[in-house]
């Protein structure tokens, strides 16, 4: 069976694609970064392309040779800097089918979400809905799986952030704690895509992939956390909605400047709204009965490395926000004392305040680049060669720097450090 999969080296797709590949089928997988994609998974054929400018049919033929199923497991959770949940969801997968219609493609899975409704209060489950509408009016054999709360090794966006939640020292901080919950293994979602792919579930059927009972919120982080192995929090503390929204509403501005942060309003929304489906289709179709919370975390990994990620997945947006403002300051505070910043460089006169003046727009300039998320890990590996560069220079021009009350160099150092975390913080991703 040949298989063209969307959203390739996604925290679904991926998982999909490895179990396919691992059953001897050919795995093809769209991504916006053939290179990622190659890193890490070489076993599939590698289609480097962004579906979101993928909207008309014509431009889906070439990637539809001599493919047997299509997997759709592309999603974004808003709109931002590289992200159109409208192309994605819907303007694309409209193209795609019609494709697959003239090319003869005739099975289609298509990974959706609980809750995707034409009158769902966020425009994510909307634009999904109108993803599946158009499924659904096609000639295809197609299978819509609507996953609750996804819960894989790996962990990605509102998975990620209550892991993060979860292992706050000492206090448990609750957001929406009363709201229900239905999870699902990301291996039972992979295992029943491939069934679908493989024509073991009925098509033209539409499924959400659930446990079979709800948890609040508030259980279900108090699981989380103990999965990590930490202590049992000592105080638990209702966060504010209006706090949380105005959280949301700074990280929604932050998406614009490339950070998919899983505070975002939509994530939040969702989860206020409840992430709960009915199993007993499912159940009906396939004879599956899948892995409650508690199981599949029994069968995930609890490791140093788990608790590590949650508290630096914490920390990150923090260093960033601390290195940002040290260097735009720094410089800032250069350029309106300039001469006073002219006499540290040991120079004449006049050539002492341009080196000033340009380590000043230096220092502004990879502040203010860090915040952009493209440019951010360049933007840290900037600040660790220019903080060892001053550190290098000073020594030789002004050696007796290192013995100041004020440590005006020593203070380099863990700003120098801090950068090196974060470049290897934000290297980390895919």
């Amino acid at each position: 069976m040949r298989v063209l999969i969307l959203g390739g080296y996604g925290f679904i797709g991926l998982e999909i694609a490895r179990l396919l590949a691992s059953s001897e089928h050919a795995v093809s997988c769209v991504g916006r970064s053939g290179k990622t994609g190659r890193r890490l998974f070489s076993a599939a054929t590698w289609i480097e392309a962004d579906i979101a400018r993928l909207v008309t049919e014509e431009s889906w033929y070439e990637h539809l040779e001599s493919i047997d199923v299509v997997i759709n497991a592309a999603g974004a959770l808003q709109s931002g800097l590289k992200d159109d949940v409208e192309a994605i969801h819907h303007r694309s997968v409209a193209a795609l089918v019609a494709a697959c219609e003239t090319r003869g493609v005739r099975r289609f899975v298509q990974i959706s979400a609980v809750g995707a409704d034409p009158g769902a209060s966020t425009e994510f489950m909307r634009s999904k809905a109108r993803g599946d509408a158009r499924l659904r009016r096609s000639r295809l054999d197609w299978v819509i799986l609507r996953p609750g709360l996804v819960i894989g090794a790996s962990a990605y966006g509102g998975t990620a952030l209550l892991r993060t939640i979860a292992s706050v020292p000492a206090a448990l901080p609750v957001v929406f704690g009363d709201r229900q919950v239905q999870t699902v293994a990301l291996s039972d979602l992979a295992e029943l895509a491939r069934d679908a792919a493989k024509g073991r579930i009925p098509a033209r059927t539409a499924l959400d992939v659930v446990e079979d009972r709800p948890h609040s919120l508030r259980s279900v982080l108090i699981e989380l956390r103990s999965w990590l192995g930490m202590r049992a929090a000592r105080v638990t503390i209702d966060v504010p909605e209006r706090l949380v929204l105005v959280a949301a509403r700074v990280a929604d501005g932050l998406g614009y400047l490339g950070w998919r942060s899983p505070l975002r309003t939509t994530a939040m929304r969702v989860l206020s709204d409840n992430v709960v489906g009915d199993p007993e289709p499912l159940r009906a179709v396939s004879g599956r009965k899948l892995s409650n919370l508690r199981q599949t975390l029994a069968r995930l990994p609890s490791t140093a490395q788990e608790r590590w990620f949650a508290r630096l997945y914490l920390l990150l947006p923090v260093v960033v926000a601390v290195l940002s403002a040290f260097w735009i300051l720094s410089g800032a505070i250069a350029l309106v004392h300039l001469d006073a910043a002219a006499a540290q460089t040991g120079l004449a006169a006049g050539a002492a305040r341009r080196v000033a003046a340009a380590g000043a727009l230096v220092d502004v300039c990879l502040g203010a680049f860090i915040l952009f998320r493209p440019w951010a890990k360049a933007a840290s590996w900037g600040m660790v060669i220019v903080g060892l560069g001053y550190l290098g220079a000073a020594s030789v021009i002004r050696p007796e720097l290192w013995a100041d009350p004020l440590g005006p160099l020593l203070k380099v150092l863990p700003a120098t450090v801090l950068a090196l975390v974060a470049a290897g913080l934000l290297g980390s991703g895919r």
